[in-house]
């Protein structure tokens, strides 16, 4: 029997990414993890005790994610109908490309997370990408680039650079969108693990109908098992991804321990002063160390030019039961960069020594 396949899917390449079980990997309790971004200190205490009660584990779970809706309302002061909740940002990502991006113009500033180009060209759109190390400095020429109808990506802080782009940099670029009839996907999984300052631009979503928001409480509230994502946009667009996503898409567990999350008030403060004082420390020693060269970040994570080539890099580094992100799979990168997550002081103690004997 002959199956058709249409040529974007048979063409479809997965994206790389990081963590235990990336490259093969074996899982290991032993694994010290620098290549997945998540919260240093993990979840937040009061989500174990939504596994104190197993009760719950053979019902449905509400197919709309209602009640973490209301959550997240209070949280983000964005209306429930405007709020779309996913197993991860990623199938939020997915399910906008197969929705509004089907062989569209679609615009991506490299190296950033690679989920976009992989989920815009499963679904035929036509990509271009305008590479650059930090937004904030190319701005005139990306807003140039911005063409009529199509769609821009926007990672902010950006990852694998870490580099924030200004508030007020970013509403120019949505603005010149707009002013195109152009929609712009912007992406702030990793916005509230700023230490310094809210360049968040939720609260200007009434001013521009063209903007969708990514989160994720993967990153910030340490739920990465529990793949838990949500899109902030106008009623319509959450409408129709309301009724294309798949029944059930998320498990009651994911929804009350993300609920559980949203309520520890103290879990986000506590992590931003670790991420604050242990980037710097991160930086200030890896860059004593002869042959590399760590980029400033504004997030939980920094980018390293590194004079030996990635993969020997993370080879030797596994010898030693500790796991860091090759960049060479990100466009726009090659093998001279490697990227680690901000983690306990403790840890990054021994990422660094075992960096020196590299």
């Amino acid at each position: 029997m002959r199956i058709r396949v249409e040529k974007a899917i048979a063409n479809h390449k997965v994206a790389a990414h990081g963590g235990m079980f990336s490259n093969g990997l074996k899982h290991s309790l032993r694994l010290l993890d620098f290549s997945s971004n998540v919260n240093p200190l993990g979840f937040p205490p009061k989500v174990k005790n939504v596994f104190k009660n197993t009760s719950h584990v053979s019902i449905y779970p509400d197919p709309n994610s209602n009640n973490l809706r209301i959550h997240l309302q209070k949280y983000t002061g964005v209306p429930t109908n405007q709020i779309i909740v996913g197993n991860g940002a990623t199938e939020i990502i997915y399910n906008f490309c197969a929705t509004f991006l089907r062989n569209q113009k679609v615009l991506i500033p490299i190296p950033t997370f690679s989920e976009y180009e992989s989920a815009a060209k499963l679904n035929g759109a036509i990509l271009y990408f305008f590479k650059t190390m930090n937004l904030n400095k190319n701005l005139s020429k990306f807003q140039d680039a911005i063409s009529k109808k199509n769609c821009v990506f926007i990672c902010n802080p950006n990852n694998p650079t870490g580099v924030l782009m200004k508030k007020k940099n970013m509403l120019k670029i949505v603005e010149s969108a707009y002013d195109k009839s152009a929609m712009v996907f912007l992406d702030e999984c990793f916005i509230e693990l700023v230490p310094d300052g809210n360049e968040s631009v939720i609260s200007h979503m009434k001013e521009f109908d063209n903007l969708f928001i990514l989160r994720s409480l993967t990153k910030s509230f340490g739920l990465a098992g529990l793949r838990i994502g949500y899109g902030l946009g106008n009623k319509k667009i959450i409408e129709i991804l309301q009724k294309i996503k798949i029944p059930w898409n998320i498990s009651g567990i994911a929804q009350q321990s993300s609920i559980n999350a949203l309520s520890d008030r103290s879990h986000l403060p506590k992590t931003l002063n670790i991420i604050r004082k242990e980037s710097k420390f991160l930086i200030d020693s890896i860059s004593k160390i002869r042959g590399f060269t760590c980029y400033n970040s504004d997030t939980n994570f920094i980018l390293i030019k590194s004079k030996t080539k990635s993969k020997q890099i993370q080879n030797r580094l596994l010898k030693k039961n500790i796991l860091i992100r090759d960049c060479s799979t990100f466009r726009g990168l090659n093998d001279d960069f490697i990227r680690i997550a901000v983690r306990t002081h403790k840890e990054n103690l021994h990422l660094i020594e075992a960096l020196r004997e590299s």
